[in-house]
């Protein structure tokens, strides 16, 4: 065989000899798409604060529809509302899954209240969600006041037998986060029906659990335990009544005549609203949930309308922008939230059953105000991987990540070990209104709700490329 040589300049020879190893073939490296997330925070803020819809669609559903409690025809426009608006932004997969819901119609109700000297004086009153009534007729009894769980202790049975009980316990004004005082208050046996009832009480009247300082009563849901052998009515007063009757009751004996028409007449169902864009990767799935139903008195506009308008944006920005996500964004809209829950119950079970792979949920459900962070549901490390994007969501005001709890909807996916997340807001005004007839559009400001729906589109992002 001809020998070829080649004569090499020295400096290559050297390097090329010096080689303990054998050169090897490139290796072919898998490309990988690289974001610059602070251009795509920008890009999905500027879209979003510019051409977003979400006060306009929350305008719809609060003024247009109005009260969509649970059972009632109202909640069954805006079931219809909702599929038209996510068809409108491009959304083809919709569909409806239904679920137990309770029928419970309020009907006429009233309060007066007498002292020992005086004449009837009507007080303005809301019954439980739920609440037995009195059938329509008068139930009539003596005002017994209870401040304090130690003060229901002391009492008898003797002294509460036949009396209707009024329960006045402010929320804590020295509890800044003011979600946390109203749980705090809420799950206080003191306002539990079942336990006034094993008293001997014939009825159950508690101060709104509100902030606000005007006379406006606020509901809340009653549950009865499967053994009460008697469920007594139960209803709220506003703060300013509270605070006159309690002055009453410390110098003379005040009855009050309580009617109500209320009743349940069994169950029937409501569906939940699912839209979603599949993912083009998986089929793993990113949900974010808020309630469809309001209470029957008010717009529902902070309750939950905002966090409707703001699940439907999230979608509505992904398709704008065009953006490829990997997962499937899911949205999921419940039914039967403020008198039951069976709504999220479905959707937990329906997840379980189909074995389907969850990689975050994300709840919005506090009134469309100033976004200020996150709580964070999930484990450790999960934790700190979202930590780690901090900076990113700085510049718009997101700086709250310290939270650990995800009460809303969501929440029945912690059993499935599902990491949670809740859009956490500026509450100090949300109790205001919270349960009340004073819920409606006009409470709600556009730019905050706006960037609420940006900090929820970033975070999604986030998730979306990350997880």
């Amino acid at each position: 065989m001809k020998k070829i040589f080649i004569i090499l300049p020295l400096f290559l020879s050297g390097f090329l000899f010096s080689q303990k190893k054998p050169l090897k073939k490139p290796v072919k490296k898998t490309t990988v798409a690289k974001f610059n997330y602070h251009d795509e925070f920008k890009r999905i803020s500027d879209e979003i604060m510019t051409n977003g819809t979400a006060y306009e669609n929350l305008g719809e559903l609060t003024k247009g529809i109005g009260p969509r409690f649970s059972a009632t025809p109202g909640y069954m426009k805006a079931v219809e509302w909702t599929e038209k608006k996510l068809k409108s932004i491009g959304i083809d997969m919709i569909w409806r899954m239904e679920a137990k819901a309770p029928v419970w119609i309020r009907g006429r109700e009233s309060l007066q209240i007498k002292a020992a000297n005086g004449d009837w004086k009507n007080i303005r009153m809301l019954s439980f969600g739920n609440s037995e009534g009195t059938g329509g007729k008068d139930l009539t009894g003596e005002i017994v006041l209870i401040n304090s769980t130690s003060e229901l202790n002391a009492m008898s049975i003797k002294q509460l037998k036949d009396k209707i009980v009024f329960v006045n316990v402010p929320m804590d004004p020295k509890i800044i986060n003011t979600s946390d005082s109203y749980l705090i208050t809420a799950k206080s046996k003191l306002i539990s029906a079942s336990i006034i009832a094993k008293t001997g009480a014939k009825a159950l009247i508690i101060r709104s659990l509100t902030t606000a300082t005007d006379d406006t009563p606020h509901a809340k849901m009653v549950y009865y335990e499967p053994d009460d052998k008697i469920r007594i009515p139960a209803l709220s007063i506003g703060v300013r009544s509270a605070d006159e009757l309690e002055q009453l009751l410390k110098n003379q004996k005040v009855t009050a005549k309580l009617n109500m028409t209320a009743q349940s007449k069994g169950d029937t169902t409501n569906p939940n609203i699912i839209a979603e864009i599949q993912g083009k990767k998986d089929s793993k799935v990113i949900v974010l949930g808020a309630q469809l139903d309001s209470w029957d008195f008010g717009e529902g506009a902070i309750d939950d309308g905002t966090g409707v308008a703001q699940c439907i944006e999230v979608l509505r920005t992904f398709k704008a922008l065009g953006i490829e996500n990997n997962h499937t964004i899911r949205v999921v809209l419940y039914a039967n939230s403020e008198n039951g829950g069976q709504g999220r119950e479905m959707y937990a079970a329906y997840v379980k059953k189909k074995d389907e792979k969850h990689v975050f949920a994300l709840g919005t459900d506090a009134g469309g105000y100033s976004p200020r962070g996150f709580s964070l549901d999930m484990p450790p490390q999960r934790r700190r991987q979202i930590f780690e994007w901090k900076n990113y969501f700085l510049p718009y005001g997101i700086y709250d990540f310290d939270q650990t709890e995800a009460i809303q909807d969501i929440s029945p996916l912690k059993k499935l070990d599902i990491p949670l997340a809740e859009l956490v807001v500026d509450t100090q005004r949300y109790f205001d209104y919270h349960h009340s007839e004073q819920d409606t559009f006009d409470k709600v400001n556009k730019r905050e709700l706006l960037l609420g729906a940006v900090a929820m589109t970033q975070l999604i992002f986030m998730i979306d490329k990350n997880w």
